[in-house]
């Protein structure tokens, strides 16, 4: 039977799954990648995996670069205003360059991955929260209810240990170790770190746990509109990530806060307060669970501005005192 590019994918996919241990979120978005790939090379008619080249993989960026960020605009908007971003365009090359690595390692001659060469983007420019506005955002639950000591205890479990949206939602209450103020947990990859809890978010999670009297095994839970949990035997019903994301923007909006306001702000503003007060890059990509440290680097020009102003500040004061 001849190997299509269709059913490779497929077989990279379970390989990505099951032999290389990737979450399920990332094979979805591989999937979503490479389907897209494959349906522009079929339009071409390209059907092997064989037939890749260079010629194909560059009409494929000419045909990202001008993609619609919206599947509901149409055809290409050359104005470049709704178009997806250089990242994401890069993110299609990468799940590209990914299965094209798969295939060479199962002996099938196509184009290296390494004659892929990702676009260039600009600077990533990281928004996190500074004193003030992360004090105003923590006082915005009310603490008189249920799902103010619920979104209490996000806050401040997302400022205390920089872990992602994702991983906050899949948290179990047996995961948490209140006693010890620490507990691992899995990340992308299936990979494992351990992370610590502050006296703010170690209280905060037994106040709203103390008063939880539902049987669900997750430590943070949906309650909708009626602050009533589905029994755990029926439905257990973990937060969404959407909802986290709703929560924050909601208490941002509260709190006076114009610029956006996500999860990863919460996480962005773990990191920037870590190397702000003198913690080496290296501990803080472990506590982020980030696998290279080039990803941690993205916070470097952060702590330079705050090295310019103790310069600034304190430089030349003898000096200026003789």
């Amino acid at each position: 039977m001849v190997m299509t590019i269709h059913s490779a994918i497929i077989d990279f996919l379970e390989y990505m799954e099951i032999d290389k241990g990737s979450s399920l979120l990332t094979v979805k978005n591989y999937d979503h990648y490479l389907q897209r790939f494959a349906a522009f090379a079929r339009k071409a008619e390209i059907l092997e995996p064989g037939r890749i080249d260079l010629d194909l993989v560059h009409r494929y960026r000419l045909f990202l670069h001008r993609l619609p960020a919206s599947p509901s605009q149409g055809g290409p908007d050359l104005s470049k205003k709704n178009i997806i971003s250089k990242s994401t365009a890069n993110y299609h090359l990468i799940a590209l360059r990914a299965f094209l690595k798969y295939l060479s390692i199962k002996g099938v001659k196509t184009l290296s991955p390494e004659r892929i060469e990702l676009a260039k983007t600009d600077e990533r420019q990281i928004s996190f929260l500074d004193d003030e506005e992360l004090d105003s955002i923590l006082k915005q639950p009310n603490l008189r209810s249920l799902q103010g000591k619920r979104d209490k205890a996000i806050l401040d479990l997302f400022f205390s240990t920089g872990l992602r949206v994702s991983e906050l939602c899949d948290l179990k209450k047996d995961d948490i170790n209140l006693e010890k103020s620490e507990f691992s947990v899995s990340g992308k990859g299936g990979k494992v770190r351990v992370v610590f809890l502050d006296h703010e978010a170690r209280e905060s999670i037994k106040g709203y746990l103390n008063i939880r009297n539902d049987k669900i095994p997750y430590l943070f839970i949906s309650y909708g509109h009626s602050l009533h949990p589905s029994p755990s035997s029926l439905h257990p019903s973990p937060i969404t990530p959407r909802s986290v994301q709703r929560m924050i923007r909601k208490y941002a909006k509260m709190a006076g806060i114009t610029k956006h306001v996500s999860p990863h702000t919460m996480r962005h503003s773990f990191a920037t307060d870590l190397l702000m007060s003198g913690a080496d890059i290296r501990s803080v990509q472990q506590l982020l669970g980030h696998s290279s440290i080039t990803t941690t680097q993205i916070y470097t020009h952060v702590t330079d501005q705050h090295l310019a102003e103790v310069h600034q500040a304190f430089h030349g004061r003898r000096r200026k005192d003789e």
